[in-house]
């Protein structure tokens, strides 16, 4: 059986691990794994990898293993695991900064994480074009991308029906604003590393 030394795998994969504290702004070295995180997320049954694991990949430097989960798609963002933390990480952070160097490094989501992805990308686009969520052509986007155009059809019809669902939208009064935003978040992207 091989011997692996940790230290020579950190050492190995710092690059990695730097970025990663640098665009989350967290330090993920000062995890110790108490697993509080994991034990309040509310995704944590969902999810292929449980939060305290995906801090530890990162902490080993496990670059591949961690981009490829769908746990990182998952997180909803929702901070449990950061309040939980004693050594104040904002994991979420760390999530998020995942999953935009698994988008930039085209890392295809699999599974649920799909799911999220298209919804998230759909989102953003409904946000860009008329500065607001356009539900119908946001969900309608997301079945056809998702390859079930006609999921929940009945829902949207019934919502129609009864003025709950609008096929036109109007753009939001400082609809500059939101394209400075957009533009300002695209110019950062491409300086990224």
């Amino acid at each position: 059986m091989q011997t692996i030394n940790v230290t020579d795998v950190i050492r190995k994969n710092s690059t990695f691990i730097s970025m990663i504290n640098r665009d989350s702004c967290q330090d993920v070295k000062k995890c110790y794994q108490c697993g509080k995180c994991s034990a309040g997320c509310p995704l944590a049954p969902f999810m292929d990898v449980l939060p305290n694991q995906v801090i530890r990949k990162v902490q080993l430097g496990m670059r591949n293993e961690v981009l490829n989960c769908e746990s990182i798609w998952l997180c909803a963002y929702c901070s449990t695991c950061s309040v939980r933390c004693p050594r104040n990480i904002e994991l979420a952070e760390v999530m998020d900064s995942l999953r935009i160097l698994a988008q930039r490094e085209n890392i295809r989501p699999k599974g649920r994480a799909k799911k999220v992805s298209i919804f998230n990308k759909g989102f953003l686009r409904s946000l860009k074009k008329y500065g607001r969520l356009h539900e119908f052509t946001t969900m309608l986007g997301f079945n056809i991308k998702s390859g079930k155009p006609f999921n929940n059809a009945e829902t949207g019809l019934f919502m129609l029906t009864n003025g709950k669902l609008k096929l036109s939208v109007s753009s939001p009064r400082g609809m500059d604003e939101i394209n400075r935003i957009f533009e300002k978040t695209e110019e950062l992207e491409e300086k990224r590393p």
